[in-house]
């Protein structure tokens, strides 16, 4: 639960059922940890449940955005809630560390317990010790015990999982924990054995911890110009200050299961478009702004249809509707605004910025943006941004949303979006053949709308800004890069089948001239092999004799070392470029493993496609065929989607 104000109004609700003295107070995560006291998981409760895609990732991601905000300066931004913790008093002797029950949050307390060892513990590995001897203090109880062993626990989790606990956080370094629990694997097996999940979920932050602050030889971390100690107290106060929890004390008299199945009823939230559309309306009510005239005239056209499809995007689908606000927000502060934080970032901007004068200027805004946003969602063909927007969703970068927006708010002429469209599909293209990380593009393309902002809509602000650009993140690859992707890599393991048709599809279109007729394929298009993944009986090699299978190739001898080589050689370059083309399904399906004498004229007769029609003169179908092809496509490519020097001397 992200908002404040959603958890306060569940628990008056529940109070009004029931009299009880129940104290929810918003603390920040480490006051949880500050005392000396334990945090006691009934033996009744569950086992530790969660898992790296459904809840560390997610947590981790919060996390991260809020050490980014510090590092970054954004210290004002709103703080983050990262769900309620109900405790409840237990009767200790008075010689004992004091111990509350964790009656709901037990998963969350224990992964923060698992969190504060991994960041205690990197902090040590790297020099930082000050920072862990502080991070430990939340950790680890000190002073007099009655029972060092277990009362030394901040948090101490249900009977069956104390023993991975006690390895996690009492261990003291990864390399300890990594010795209590090493990676085994069965004979045989290809996977090596799970480890406990607290054990994993150590592993997991560590790593992110090491990703962040430390980075890569090719991907320096944020802020890395700062010393890294610096970097580390800049979000250890993160921690102390920008994320909180809701903290509900139990007292005598207070049902402790009724508080439970309050708050975790399984009610229909309100989405985020909702909660805003009541701020704005709300708002022009108290401002005496004509209510429904606005209605009828802005925000009306949001709740076409339109609005309501879902769109995937990450792990969740999510209305239009809320991807818009998210992605114009983003655009308007230049910062990464999590859906499920849309509605607080939203207010929060709006009350202390003062953006517009009028909440008839706001919807106004809203209005215009959401209609282009609908241009970029769902493209009219006859649109000069069409190009651009289909290849960026066939690649699935939809994080250059937020700079479209700011370029489209901006304004821009037909020409400029021309080069737009040059700059960003050869920036993303040629990485995208490289198999380079999509990872960083958030961060790309909000320092690009940010600069926009700032110094206005051109092109030659694009190019500038990303040919500066470095590390494997972030690099815009040259000539040579690229052509040694194209020519080497295996297709199929850096693009899916959508990417490879779109490439093919525009190369395709390059061989056409003022003497052929347009050709227009309405029939989904898939990737075809010309010489089929499956050659072996009936591609004979050069010299006439049968290739070797995969798993010939595992057991070949010296006597067949020649055709073990020329095999391989044939495997590396089926992969490649210059062997693929692009067919219709049926097609594709009948012609697919034939031998050339018979795929080339059912390729011919049924294709009308240039990319194909140019089989017509090649007689023999073999590996310097394919490097003569995969040349021609090459230097085609490199024209396409030209380098920045190419793109700067063509204006």
């Amino acid at each position: 639960m992200t908002d404040k104000a959603v958890l306060n109004r569940n628990l008056c609700d529940q109070k009004t059922r029931k009299r009880g003295r129940m104290k929810a107070t918003a603390v920040s995560l480490l006051a949880l940890f500050e005392t000396k006291m334990q945090l006691e998981v009934p033996l009744f409760q569950r086992q530790y449940i969660w898992q790296r895609e459904k809840h560390w990732e997610p947590l981790w991601e919060d996390i991260e955005r809020k050490f980014t905000d510090y590092l970054d300066g954004r210290k004002d931004a709103p703080v983050h809630f990262l769900g309620a913790m109900v405790l409840d008093l237990k009767q200790t002797p008075a010689t004992h560390v004091g111990k509350r029950q964790v009656i709901d949050g037990q998963q969350r307390l224990t992964t923060f317990q698992i969190f504060l060892s991994a960041f205690r513990d990197f902090c040590n590995e790297h020099g930082c010790e000050d920072m862990a001897k502080e991070c430990a203090g939340f950790t680890l109880n000190k002073g007099m015990m009655a029972d060092t062993e277990v009362d030394k626990f901040k948090v101490w989790p249900t009977q069956l999982d104390r023993a991975q606990f006690a390895d996690v956080v009492g261990a003291g370094s990864r390399v300890e924990v990594l010795n209590r629990h090493p990676l085994r694997k069965r004979p045989y097996a290809r996977n090596f054995d799970p480890r406990p999940r607290m054990v994993e979920a150590y592993f997991f932050f560590y790593d992110q911890f090491d990703q962040f602050f430390i980075g890569a030889k090719t991907e320096p971390p944020l802020a890395g110009d700062a010393p890294l100690a610096q970097r580390v107290e800049e979000c250890f106060q993160a921690l102390k200050s920008a994320l909180q929890v809701v903290e509900i004390d139990l007292e005598h008299g207070d049902d402790a299961q009724v508080i439970f199945e309050t708050l975790n009823a399984r009610g229909e939230p309100l989405l985020p478009a909702d909660l805003l559309r009541n701020f704005i309306f709300l708002r022009a009510a108290r401002r005496g702004e004509p209510q429904e005239a606005l209605y009828k005239k802005f925000w009306a056209r949001f709740d076409d249809p339109f609005w309501r499809v879902e769109v995937k995007q990450g792990r969740l689908c999510r209305p239009r509707s809320d991807l818009f606000l998210q992605h114009f927000l983003a655009s308007r502060l230049t910062a990464d605004i999590p859906v499920k934080h849309l509605f607080v970032e939203y207010k929060f901007w709006i009350e202390r910025s003062q953006p517009f004068d009028s909440v008839e200027e706001e919807l106004a805004c809203l209005a215009r943006q959401g209609d282009d946003f609908r241009r970029i969602m769902a493209p009219v063909k006859d649109d000069i941004l069409h190009g651009l927007v289909t290849f960026l969703d066939t690649f699935d970068v939809r994080t250059s949303y937020p700079l479209l927006l700011t370029m489209l708010d901006l304004g821009m002429d037909d020409e400029q979006w021309v080069t737009v469209s040059t700059i960003l599909e050869s920036y993303l293209l040629r990485r995208a053949v490289c198999g380079l990380t999509t990872k960083n593009y958030n961060r790309v393309f909000l320092g690009l709308t940010r600069t926009l902002r700032r110094d206005g809509a051109n092109p030659d602000i694009l190019i500038k800004q990303l040919s500066e650009q470095s590390g494997d993140s972030a690099e815009w690859p040259s000539d040579e890069k690229f052509a040694e992707a194209w020519r080497t890599k295996y297709a199929y393991q850096v693009l899916n089948n959508p990417k490879i048709v779109h490439i093919l599809k525009r190369l395709s279109d390059t061989y056409l001239t003022g003497m052929n007729e347009a050709v227009t394929v309405e029939s989904a298009l898939t990737v075809e092999h010309i010489l089929p993944q499956q050659w072996e009986e009936k591609w004979p090699l050069a010299d006439g004799s049968k290739g070797l299978t995969t798993t010939e190739l595992w057991t070949a001898s010296k006597d067949d070392e020649a055709r073990a080589n020329a095999s391989r050689k044939r495997n590396q370059a089926l992969q490649t470029f210059g062997n693929l083309t692009i067919l219709t399904q049926s097609l594709n399906s009948s012609v697919s493993n034939s031998p050339w004498n018979l795929k080339k004229p059912e390729l011919l007769k049924h294709s009308l496609l240039p990319i194909n029609q140019l089989l017509h003169d090649i007689s023999i179908w073999d590996e310097t065929a394919i490097t003569q092809r995969s040349d021609d496509l090459l230097a085609r490519a490199l024209k396409v989607w030209p380098h920045n020097a190419v793109i700067e001397s063509k204006k």
